[in-house]
């Protein structure tokens, strides 16, 4: 008989294969469906909502496995989930650039911030609300000057004058800042949570596991889909 060390041990590289693809789907998941749906709803903050999200759900990531180089993986998913607009409608890459972007450097800013928290990030509540902030604050900041080259938008412009960092800031930043704060704590909560269950569920249930992850990746890529092709975008 296995015992629970064995159960709950190092994850192989397929368990963090399948972590990485489920919750980079559910990011992407989020960045198309969710933020269509905030948009049909009128709900401000749209941004730093998606953000915070994006933050929560790499938060489960370390909080599962403490492993930093996941997170890079789970932005890179999510950035190939929103490029399903090139298939789909036969649109240019550019089409999502600057969102694709501002998903990689949430990604990679969260990856060096949780580098230099180190165990603190693990041992210490504070240290989990200061690497997502700091970690947000940075993202937006690269955002702001890699964006206004890549692609774009015409509301992003709108901060290209002297000070504009600033009003980007207080218009877009804080809100990333915010909700990477709220939802990141969660997202680790989680994970830590998970990574006493899902070992188990592995183990004593291999077939409830890869069925699981199967389905919710065919059920989050056939609603990004549908959105796509509604959104027309």
């Amino acid at each position: 008989m296995k015992s629970d060390n064995a159960v709950t041990g190092s994850s192989s590289f397929s368990d963090i294969l399948i972590m990485t693809l489920v919750l980079g789907t559910l990011w992407g998941f989020s960045e198309i469906v969710l933020s269509d749906a905030i948009k049909i709803l009128g709900i401000p903050l749209r941004a730093g909502i998606l953000t915070g999200i994006g933050m929560g759900i790499m938060g489960i990531a370390l909080g599962y496995g403490k492993k930093i180089l996941p997170l890079i993986g789970i932005a890179l998913v999510t950035m190939a989930a929103k490029q399903l607009v090139v298939p789909v409608l036969q649109c240019s890459v550019l089409c999502k650039a600057n969102s694709c972007a501002a998903v990689f450097l949430q990604g990679g800013a969260l990856c060096g911030a949780a580098a230099i928290a180190g165990n603190r990030l693990h041992d210490l509540k504070p240290a989990r609300l200061v690497t997502p902030v700091s970690a947000a604050l940075l993202a937006a900041g690269a955002f702001y000057f890699i964006g206004m080259r890549l692609a774009p938008c015409p509301y992003l412009l709108s901060f290209n004058h002297p000070g504009g960092l600033l009003s980007f800031f207080g218009a877009e930043g804080l809100s990333w800042a915010v909700f990477s704060g709220i939802l990141f704590p969660a997202g680790y909560k989680i994970g830590s949570v998970l990574k006493n269950t899902v070992p188990v569920i592995k183990t004593t249930k291999p077939a409830a596991y890869y069925i699981t992850a199967a389905s919710g990746l065919i059920c989050c890529y056939t609603a990004i889909t549908i959105s796509i092709l509604k959104s027309g975008i």
